[in-house]
């Protein structure tokens, strides 16, 4: 009764955030290759009269890619999004959004001054309300219209350059599973052919904080169409689980009582259906998911194939993947060896850290256990087990983070799959993200971890934090040039030194002195030292 009630009272509310701007989904904008959308607080572009932003041309890394994806203008997804725009909305301070309507994440009040954060938490540890409330919010996204974007069902090639827009409205929860199904689909080549060794959101360094800029804008997508900014995404730590604790019918939903592959139907999941789970068929056809339905969830947890994930990963191999100290290393992709991404993504044995794409570890190994729609990767986010899922992933990204707090430098710059460097936009987000961006801290972003709350620093650490982190980034530096002072001092000693000296040959009245005071051995000694 409290889940029908909230959904009844909530879906009078309207939604925002995602792919394409609605205001931007049409022929004059993408023959002049702009997305400057109005801000309706000034009725100017970007918010410009009121010093929100502005429309600027598009800056697009340069630096050089790796191997693994040999073509070019092939895919709408290279150089994102200068297929479809070179300008976009450039906001100022600590504005955001596609027209700079709203706050940075970890930023809020009228003009995005006052700093916040929320906490997520194990969704074991909710109330019933706070844990239906989260339920009737998932239902709600996935009946509710997104107002402000819509998805792209063609190629630009396919749209005619631009001359034939092809889009299509879209549920603000599917709007979510489109955008992991378009970065991580394969590339069309024409005829039959594809290129399936591509993936602009897994296999490669910007993992991690793509999935991380996916979880903010689902998690504040739920805040406007609830009107509930307090919101945050549970998760679900699964370390050591035996089997599928959240698949019962309290929580995600529990086991149908006569076909296994599918829901109970006492689960509102149960009559979800599905999009973009078909990637054969579109690549057949040369297209791209249009956001039909086809069928129900499915999900069958523990019997999958036991040769590549016998069990749920374990605190051990959690805790041997926060001990690398490398992110990424090698080829940045899925054969890398002791990286970080790597391990905790999956391809890489969580005991050793070498690769070893034949096993599925940590992340992958949970998506293979569901055995269903959680484990084909382009139609994952179907399930909602994938939110809880990824939100316990990135809080064990943010543990190595705390652990080994690199400088934004140790994210690669360069050679990392297409995609996947550190300037390189994330695809297919508007307003642009960098993979860089979300390299930092999560407080920084607005948000932190029940179970890795740390207690509130006081005024004197607050005052020396930041010296002090400057001082951890050019230790360095500083720890060099004390040597090279030290060596020069040395020597500047040992000049003057060997100076007084022969000074004090040469001097008659002098020498006697020196021999009468002073051991010149220790001294010549002490100087050198």
């Amino acid at each position: 009764m409290f889940l029908f009630a909230m959904g009844f009272l909530l879906v009078i509310l309207q939604p925002s955030t995602g792919q394409f701007p609605r205001a931007c989904a049409n022929t004059p904008s993408l023959l002049r290759k702009e997305c400057c959308p109005t801000w309706d607080g000034d009725g100017s572009p970007c918010g410009e009269f009121s010093g929100r932003g502005f429309c600027e041309n598009i800056l697009l890394s340069q630096a050089p890619l790796g191997p693994q994806f040999p073509f070019s203008g092939v895919d709408d997804r290279e150089d994102w999004p200068s297929v479809f725009y070179n300008r976009t909305c450039q906001c100022n301070g600590n504005f955001m959004g596609f027209n700079c309507g709203e706050c940075k994440f970890g930023f809020t009040g009228p003009r995005c001054t006052e700093r916040q954060v929320r906490i997520r938490r194990n969704i074991f540890q909710l109330t019933t309300r706070e844990k239906d409330r989260f339920l009737a919010y998932l239902n709600l996204a996935k009946s509710t219209l997104s107002q402000d974007y819509v998805i792209a069902i063609g190629t630009y090639g396919q749209m005619n350059n631009g001359l034939n827009p092809m889009f299509r409205n879209i549920n603000v929860y599917d709007l979510f599973v489109w955008m992991h199904y378009y970065a991580s689909r394969d590339t069309l080549l024409g005829g039959s052919n594809v290129w399936r060794d591509v993936d602009f959101a897994h296999e490669a360094p910007g993992f991690l904080p793509w999935h991380r800029a996916f979880l903010l804008l689902w998690e504040r997508e739920i805040q406007k169409i609830t009107g509930d900014e307090s919101f945050t995404i549970p998760y679900w730590d699964w370390r050591d689980a035996r089997d599928c604790v959240v698949c019962t019918d309290e929580y995600m939903g529990g086991r149908h009582p006569t076909n296994p592959n599918l829901l109970s139907p006492a689960s509102f999941f149960s009559s979800w259906q599905v999009i973009c789970t078909r990637s054969e068929e579109y690549n057949s056809r040369q297209t791209l998911c249009n956001a039909a339905s086809e069928g129900p969830i499915l999900r069958n947890p523990g019997n999958n194939d036991k040769s590549r994930t016998p069990r749920l990963p374990s605190s051990a191999e959690v805790e041997f993947c926060l001990t690398l100290t490398n992110y990424e290393s090698g080829s940045m992709d899925k054969m890398a060896n002791f990286s970080f991404r790597n391990t905790l993504e999956g391809f890489a044995d969580p005991r050793t850290g070498i690769s070893n794409i034949s096993q599925s570890g940590l992340h992958n190994a949970l998506h293979i256990y569901m055995n269903g729609s959680m484990s084909q990767v382009q139609g994952s986010a179907n399930d909602p087990i994938f939110v809880l899922h990824h939100a316990f992933v990135d809080s064990i990204f943010e543990r190595w983070l705390r652990r080994h707090r690199p400088m934004l430098e140790v994210y690669p710059a360069a050679n990392a799959p297409i995609g996947h460097n550190r300037e390189n936009y994330m695809v297919p987000f508007i307003p642009l993200y960098r993979n860089g961006e979300f390299f930092k801290f999560s407080r920084e972003l607005g948000y932190d971890y029940e179970y890795m709350q740390e207690p509130a620093p006081s005024p004197f650490q607050v005052f020396f934090t930041p010296y002090l982190e400057q001082a951890r980034q050019i230790w360095v530096w500083l720890v060099g040039a004390a040597v090279i002072g030290g060596i020069i001092t040395a020597v500047v000693t040992g000049l003057i030194l060997a100076c007084r000296k022969k000074r004090r040959e040469t001097s008659p009245e002098i020498q006697p002195l020196l021999t009468e005071s002073e051991d010149y051995n220790n001294i010549s000694y002490q100087s050198n030292f």
